[in-house]
């Protein structure tokens, strides 16, 4: 937080100092302006600007549109911890979310080590095992309280 806004100050101070320096010195500034913007010594008004600095504009459009793709790249692949930059590569909560070593609740914070690992994919299996024979068990007393049908039996009477 506190880097934020000494970052923040430091900001706002250039920016201060700038228009300071461009109130006091207004002319060579508005010169420099018009010079590097192609609005003076040209032969009709804005023909510089729009040969010059406005035909850049859609190049302009262009960067914009690739930083934007470029964000929500890595939007989609970083941690999912609110103000993460890190790129998560563990999932968490069933797939839900992806999380850095650092957030991943497993972790602790730490990045994982060969026998975490191992732990993990054990409790797994365990987890996957008891799942299994649960969805089994459940289906053995339907299977088994189905009486077995003879097949010399005469069936229902219609």
């Amino acid at each position: 937080m506190r880097w934020r806004l000494a970052l923040l100050i430091v900001g706002l101070v250039a920016v201060v100092a700038l228009v300071v320096g461009w109130v006091l010195d207004v002319h060579p500034v508005n010169h420099w302006l018009g010079v590097h913007l192609g609005i003076v010594n040209e032969p009709g008004p804005y023909y510089g600007f729009w040969s010059g600095f406005g035909s850049d504009l859609a190049e302009f459009g262009i960067i914009g549109v690739i930083g934007t793709a470029v964000y929500q790249l890595v939007k989609k692949f970083n941690c999912h911890e609110p103000k993460c930059l890190r790129v998560g590569t563990h999932p968490a909560a069933g797939g839900q979310f992806v999380l850095c070593y650092r957030h991943h609740p497993d972790y602790q914070g730490r990045k994982p080590t060969h026998d975490l690992i191992e732990r993990l994919h054990r409790e797994h299996l365990q987890h996957n095992a008891a799942l299994h024979g649960a969805s089994v068990d459940l289906q053995r007393p339907v299977t088994a309280s189905a009486a077995p049908v003879a097949p010399d039996a005469a069936g229902p009477v219609a």
